[in-house]
């Protein structure tokens, strides 16, 4: 399924908003390509960088989400936008949202140009290196 006719299943009253964040994610983050596949059960449009799932951006009964890695991986960004947000429902990787209210589009836009500077791939090497780092260090047992 392309991405309109995903778009076009979803309620009427939220698809010019998850069209706009689609719009502001393609326009932002160069690095992503995006397609609608499964997440955690349900149909979302996956956002992928190179070698990694970038953004998720779904529409679930009670509610729209747009997951977004840079932020899990990120807490001074998550807290950053969590305060910026305030109407909008923050877990570790994702921000859950009722209403355009909840989502200003102007602080949307920041959200991925802030996003978009992060490698994940990288932050994960890196990160995997660390682990190994301190595995290396760590004084063995008798």
């Amino acid at each position: 399924m392309q991405i309109p006719e995903f778009i076009a299943t979803l309620p009427p009253e939220r698809q010019q908003l998850l069209t706009s964040i689609h719009e502001i994610i393609l326009r932002e983050d160069s690095t992503v390509k995006a397609t609608v596949g499964q997440m955690m059960g349900k149909d979302m449009i996956l956002y992928n960088a190179p070698g990694m799932f970038k953004y998720g951006l779904a529409s679930t009964k009670a509610y729209m989400s747009l997951h977004a890695m840079p932020i899990y991986m990120n807490p001074a960004l998550h807290e950053k936008y969590k305060t910026l947000l305030p109407a909008a429902a923050f877990q570790k990787g994702c921000i859950n949202f009722k209403s355009a209210a909840e989502m200003p589009l102007k602080i949307v836009t920041q959200l991925i140009k802030d996003c978009s500077k992060i490698d994940l791939l990288t932050v994960r090497k890196e990160q995997l290196a660390a682990r190994e780092q301190q595995k290396k260090s760590k004084p063995k047992k008798s």
